[in-house]
């Protein structure tokens, strides 16, 4: 596991749970999309450093 890559993913959560929230007052369809994407993004990363450090157990 990354220390760095989950970080990376936790700031795009955060990035996207703001932009969906700044879409939500504005009333703009778009960055409430964009916003819940980048939250999707942010999972599948999370996704990946668990499969690899199920690799990396396994491996060891």
């Amino acid at each position: 596991m990354s220390i760095e890559d989950r970080a990376k993913a936790v700031a795009k959560n955060i990035e996207g749970k703001a932009q969906e929230a700044l879409g939500k007052v504005t009333g703009d369809p778009e960055d409430k999309v964009e916003g819940k994407a980048k939250q999707a993004e942010s999972q599948v990363r999370h996704g990946v450093e668990n499969v690899k450090d199920d690799v990396k157990k396994a491996i060891d």
